[in-house]
């Protein structure tokens, strides 16, 4: 029996020991030989959500470091709700090109328990820890594809520079614990407040060096460099992965580092973010517009999208906090099913990545073209899709703040982004089918799945209240 100490990382304990039984399972299959590898891993994965509902509004600790509060909670169902999505979409994807499979599930679920670790963590180390942790196993994703030059490259780019973000973070743990003798988030916040470091520099260059680490994560400019490059070189559901887990969990520890622990410098950090959150929406938005492949269109969208998420950590008003979750949630369900589509229609030797391969969809596959529309009005924010709520919430946070300039800047960006979304409908509507060639067979579960998300976005876009006062209510425990 799991005793009381452990309480708040029995989701990711449920996460791990499903990775290790993938790992065991797939040493023990024989060649040829198929095996349930996937549905191991759901089983892991629901394992974490029963538990986080559990755990839910208990405020459990583990080691004094861990803190499952609702906050962290709900970024682990929105971790937990990826992983058995990727897992559905994953299933005729890796036998069609021949990934190893058990290879694959065991590298997502450990990556999976070290961003649910990441966002329930209350000290800097252990953050550092748990985001080494999936970003080892989300840099070996990239380069699954041994066989592919641009994998690996893929790879090789995000590794050298993720190392070096960790180094900047690494540092910025060392300053902070210099200075406050913890790197425990509570003691770091109540050391600021009583004052005893009011306008000491190397507080001002800790809290620098932790942002270059968030923002490398986030793909936040001006350190969005390898984004492009590893989301197009990456295997394609391995993209969506890494899409919206990864900014998922890295925006989490974002805010409860700079909202909680940093929260009385935020007239320091404030403009800092401010900058970088417009450059990152000029920049994704201007540079979208000019790409005609639709895995690196939707990296530059991601980079927007991040300087959304930016703009609501910025407001740090109540709308503003509970719109950080909100939109993390249709963020990921949205960017999530848009490259699951890509993948679903590539093959090995026909990747289906270039704006032309989607002339005609329409005629030859309606289902999956009305699918991806919908993924894609949704990144644009057209009602009544989920996307436009999210956005309404984070600009409405950025009135109600006074960041005027901040909503006028994201509205026009996001009214520029509508035309590299509108440019795919377009041609899957209005187009002549470019190849005869027969796209590959989707699985029934696959199919579903992705029905059953374009649902919730249609869903969260005309009734996001009670989600939104969830959200509300989850991010206040950390205040």
């Amino acid at each position: 029996m799991i005793g009381p100490a452990l309480n708040a990382v029995i989701p990711v304990i449920c996460v791990t020991l499903a990775g290790l039984t993938c790992m065991l399972a797939e040493a023990f299959r024989k060649k040829g030989e198929r095996m349930p590898i996937g549905g191991l891993a759901i089983i892991g994965l629901l394992g974490a959500g029963v538990s986080s509902v559990l755990l839910w509004g208990r405020h459990a600790e583990s080691f004094g470091v861990v803190v499952a509060d609702d906050f962290g909670l709900f970024v682990g169902l929105v971790l937990v709700m990826v992983g058995v999505l990727t897992v559905v979409f994953s299933s005729s994807i890796l036998e069609r090109y021949k990934l190893p499979v058990g290879e694959y599930y065991a590298l997502m679920l450990f990556a999976l328990a070290g961003m649910m670790l990441m966002a329930i963590a209350n000290d800097l180390l252990v953050i550092f820890l748990a985001l080494e942790v999936f970003s080892l196993a989300v840099y070996v994703l990239t380069g699954l594809r041994r066989e592919s030059f641009a994998s690996t490259e893929a790879a090789f780019k995000y590794f050298l520079l993720g190392g070096f973000s960790s180094a900047f973070f690494l540092y910025g743990i060392a300053f902070t614990f210099g200075l406050v003798g913890s790197t425990r988030l509570d003691r770091i916040g109540g050391a600021i407040a009583s004052g005893s470091l009011d306008g000491h520099p190397l507080l001002l260059v800790a809290m620098g060096l932790l942002l270059v680490g968030f923002a490398f994560k986030v793909s936040a400019v001006p350190f969005h460099m390898w984004t492009p490059d590893a989301y197009e070189g990456a295997p394609t559901i391995v993209t969506g992965f890494m899409s919206t887990a990864v900014k998922a969990s890295a925006f989490a520890a974002f805010a409860r580092v700079f909202m909680s622990a940093f929260g009385p410098m935020r007239e320091d950090w404030g403009p800092v973010i401010w900058v970088i959150a417009i450059c990152t929406m000029v920049l994704g938005t201007v540079v979208g517009v000019a790409q005609t492949n639709l895995k690196r269109m939707l990296a530059y969208s991601s980079i927007a999208h991040a300087g959304y998420l930016l703009v609501a950590l910025v407001s740090g008003n109540d709308v503003g906090k509970a719109s950080l979750l909100f939109y993390l949630l249709v963020y990921a369900i949205t960017n999530l099913g848009a490259f699951a589509v890509i993948a679903i229609v590539s093959e090995p030797d026909t990747p289906r990545e270039q704006l032309r391969d989607y002339a005609g969809l329409w005629y030859t596959n309606p289902f999956v073209a009305g699918l991806l529309t919908v993924f894609l009005l949704s990144l644009g924010g057209f009602p009544p899709t989920a996307g436009f709520m999210a956005k309404w919430y984070v600009f409405t946070a950025a009135i109600s703040a006074g960041q005027y300039s901040l909503a006028i800047i994201g509205v026009l960006t996001s009214v520029v982004s509508v035309f590299f979304y509108l440019r795919v409908v377009v041609v899957m509507f209005m187009s002549e089918r470019s190849s005869q060639a027969a796209l590959p067979k989707p699985s029934p579960a696959a199919m579903v799945a992705l029905a059953v998300s374009a649902a919730v976005l249609f869903y969260l876009g005309v009734l996001p209240t009670r989600l939104l006062d969830l959200a509300a209510s989850s991010v206040a425990s950390i205040f």
